[in-house]
Parts: structure tokens; C-alpha cells; sequence
């Protein structure tokens, strides 16, 4: 599980940075590597980061165990 929770954090920080070129300078790598933000490709690459988003919630909010 500790390998999913990487992938996932990866992904949305991926996602962050994506979200971070569109707001400076107006440019969506994904939709640039794959012509466009409404080709099929792209939308899933979208869906996948943002479901990557919705399950670094359970990070967030689970409690952590110490040692």
C-alpha cells in the first residue's frame, strides 16, 4: 500500500506542477504532449491525477502511527 500511496503523491505533485505552468504562463503540458485537452489521452491522464488527488485525501486524514 505504501508503494500505491507514492505513485499517488507523485501523480498529484505532476498535477501541481502542471497547474502551476497554466496559471504562469497559460500552458498545459499534458494538453501540449498529447494535442489537446479534449483528446481521449488526455482525459484520462486528467482523470487518473485527479483520482491520484481524491486518494492523497485518506494521507491527509488518516492517523499516524509512531514508534
Amino acid at each position: 500500500m505504501e508503494s500505491v500511496n507514492r505513485i499517488a503523491l507523485v501523480l498529484v505533485i505532476i498535477g501541481g506542477l502542471n497547474w502551476l505552468l497554466v496559471g504562469l504562463f497559460n500552458f498545459d503540458v499534458v494538453a501540449y504532449l498529447f494535442a489537446g485537452q479534449t483528446t481521449l489521452i488526455s482525459r484520462i491522464i486528467y482523470i487518473i491525477i485527479g483520482v491520484a488527488g481524491v486518494w492523497t485525501i485518506n494521507l491527509l486524514v488518516r492517523p499516524r502511527i509512531t514508534s
